[in-house]
């Protein structure tokens, strides 16, 4: 019980830290990195808590799609030079 407890508050303390350099980062690509690894905790957190449909579609979309939609914005805007 308490392992679980341990992992559960280690979870939680991991998802507040990488959204707060996901927030908090100066450059985008780093930004984006940072809330792709909040999703894959995200995913455990799911895991975690029982809801494997969740995690499935959390790891699909949010770290998936979602990063490589940013990723591809923000290549493009690089290539126009307004973003570093």
């Amino acid at each position: 019980m308490q392992n679980l407890q341990f992992l559960d508050i280690a979870v939680s303390i991991l998802l507040i830290a990488f959204a707060l350099l996901a927030v908090f980062t100066d450059k985008a690509i780093k930004s984006i990195i940072y809330l792709s690894i909040l999703s894959m905790v995200a995913v455990v957190a799911f895991s975690l808590f029982r809801a494997p449909d969740v995690a499935i579609t959390e790891a699909v979309i949010g770290s998936g799609l979602v990063t490589f939609i940013f990723m591809i914005t923000i290549k493009s805007i690089q290539k126009e030079g307004d973003i570093q």
